[in-house]
């Protein structure tokens, strides 16, 4: 019993193993941009990136056909917009916006299009993830990407005419 037991057990880490080798660096980059931080310095991701992993591998036995990237990324998702509320509120921001490039987008913002456009997640099931209607998803992006795409480019005085990128 025991060692069949033990068989189990040392399967089952090398399939988590084989997992993390294959999803943690997507996984990585995707809390990343959820928390806005440089992708060289980058604590908060780190630690949403672990609790997920620790979470999905308390699943694992329990995963039965499911995937389990998308087990991680809904619990990278969930925990990132969790603590986002009680360190944001629902509006404001309790502390200066970090760095990263998606820093003038709100948490919820970063969330949609990080979901939306960088892991390929339909609307429908961004907005099951959420909570929110899937008109609420849909508007919530476009607003983010008309915010990205008008945005003054780092270090480039605001004006109002257009910028011309260099050829």
């Amino acid at each position: 019993m025991r060692e069949r037991q033990a068989s189990h057990g040392a399967r089952r880490v090398r399939e988590f193993e084989a997992f993390v080798a294959g999803a943690a660096g997507r996984l990585l980059h995707a809390a990343t941009l959820l928390t806005a931080e440089a992708p060289d310095d980058n604590p908060r991701a780190r630690r949403l990136l672990t609790l997920a992993l620790a979470h999905t591998y308390a699943r694992w036995d329990r995963l039965r056909g499911e995937d389990p990237y998308e087990r991680a990324r809904q619990t990278l998702a969930v925990r990132f917009a969790r603590e986002a509320w009680h360190q944001h509120g629902v509006r404001g921001r309790a502390r200066p916006a970090p760095p990263g490039a998606l820093a003038a987008l709100t948490p919820q913002e970063r969330l949609v299009i990080v979901l939306r456009l960088y892991e390929g997640v339909a609307e429908e099931q961004a907005a099951a993830l959420l909570g929110l209607p899937i008109e609420r998803v849909r508007v919530i992006c476009d607003r983010s990407i008309a915010a990205l795409t008008h945005a003054p480019a780092r270090g480039a005085p605001a004006g109002d005419g257009p910028k011309v990128a260099p050829s």
